[in-house]
Parts: C-alpha cells; structure tokens; sequence
C-alpha cells in the first residue's frame, strides 16, 4: 500500500485567455449549411468544432471571428449578429488557462472551403454542414448549443 505524499501538490499558475469565432453560414444551396472545421486534440484524436481564435493587436471580437473564421475555413464573413460566450478551463504541464470564446453568427460573403490559409495549421479539414446536421456533427455540447442558438435566430429571419 501506498503512503501518501507530505509534498504539498503544486499549484500551477492560471492564465486567461480571450478568443472569437464563429458560425458562418451559407445559404446558396437551399438548407443554410455551416462551415466547420476538424482538429486533433491533444490525445490525436479528430474533433470537429467552430473556427475560433486569439485576438491579434488591437483588434475586435467581431474582427478577430471574421479573420478566424477566413483563416481557419477560407470564408469571408460579415458578422450578423453576437450568438454569446463559452468558458472553460484547461490544463499544460505549466500552467492552467481559463478561455472565454465570443462566438458570432456571419453570412458568408466569398471565399471558397480550405485550410490552405490556416497560419497555425490546426486545422486538418472543413466542411459545410446543413444546420440540422450540426448537432451530430460537432464534438462539443457548448459549441451544440450556439449552433443550435444560430439556428433558431436564423428561422426567425426568414
């Protein structure tokens, strides 16, 4: 049996970290569809989430997920409105880093599908999803939940 440790645990230094990104949709084929794009997590394995990002220089939220959304998609998108937050916490060996991601709903304007403009290279694939398809496809449940707030605000445009 193991004795436990009279080491204190060491408390590791926590970072905050503020991201924007996105849904954007299109509708040029019928039933709107988004652009979402696949990483690989730490473990390697492939999830499939929003385009989002850190902030460059002085830029804003609504700027920074127009230029996420293009870099990580290949989109060009016009913010239509603001779709909310999420937060969580994650951990490195060095340090914890509590995230906050402004989400926004745009409507592409141009571009064409690719992760060839992906600076960071996180991205490994894109594709556009029918909304109604979102909630199997996307990985996590807070990302499932602005999809699914994007999707309600659009019916109520129509």
């Amino acid at each position: 049996m193991s004795q436990p440790s009279s080491r204190p645990r060491r408390r590791l230094p926590s970072v905050e970290e503020t991201s924007a990104g996105g849904l954007v949709v299109d509708h040029g084929e019928g039933t709107p569809r988004a652009a979402v794009i696949a990483r690989r997590n730490r473990a390697g394995r492939v999830e499939w989430c929003l385009p989002k990002g850190h902030l460059e220089g002085d830029e804003t939220l609504e700027q920074a997920a127009v230029r996420e959304v293009a870099e990580e998609t290949g989109i060009t998108g016009r913010v239509l409105e603001p779709l909310g937050t999420i937060d969580y916490w994650f951990s490195l060996p060095d340090k914890r880093i509590h995230k906050v991601v402004h989400h926004y709903l745009l409507e592409r304007v141009g571009g064409r599908l690719t992760i060839e403009d992906d600076p960071d290279a996180e991205a490994i694939d894109v594709a556009w999803v029918p909304l109604p398809e979102l909630d199997a496809r996307l990985t996590f449940p807070n990302e499932r939940r602005i999809a699914d707030l994007a999707a309600r605000r659009l019916a109520g445009r129509a």
